[in-house]
């Protein structure tokens, strides 16, 4: 009798040992929920790049504002008859002092 318990504890002891540490046990169970969490945290990340990107695209097309704006920026760009001024900050502690003619 006691063999066949001493049999009994050993097989229990190897099934829990496969359940805790063996592949598709709990560690690997608890990894797989890690990162899906965190693949979750990404998606919502590339889904809100994709909404603003979405907008952004509705602007384009509904709109010559949008696009105006975006070749001000990044292209440099003035409509005619338009003045481009650009101002350069002078380094700090320094000051120009602009002559006086006399007025």
């Amino acid at each position: 009798m006691r063999i066949l318990l001493v049999i009994l504890v050993v097989v229990i002891a190897l099934l829990q040992a496969k359940m805790w540490f063996g592949e598709g046990g709990y560690r690997d169970v608890q990894r797989l929920a890690e990162r899906v969490d965190q693949q979750a945290h990404e998606n919502d990340l590339l889904a809100q790049r994709n909404r603003e990107l979405q907008a952004e695209v509705e602007d384009l097309r509904q709109g010559l504002e949008a696009i105006e704006e975006r070749a001000r920026s990044e292209l440099g760009m003035v409509k005619e008859d338009e003045q481009f001024y650009q101002v350069v900050p002078g380094e700090k502690g320094t000051t120009k002092k602009v002559p006086d003619d006399g007025r």
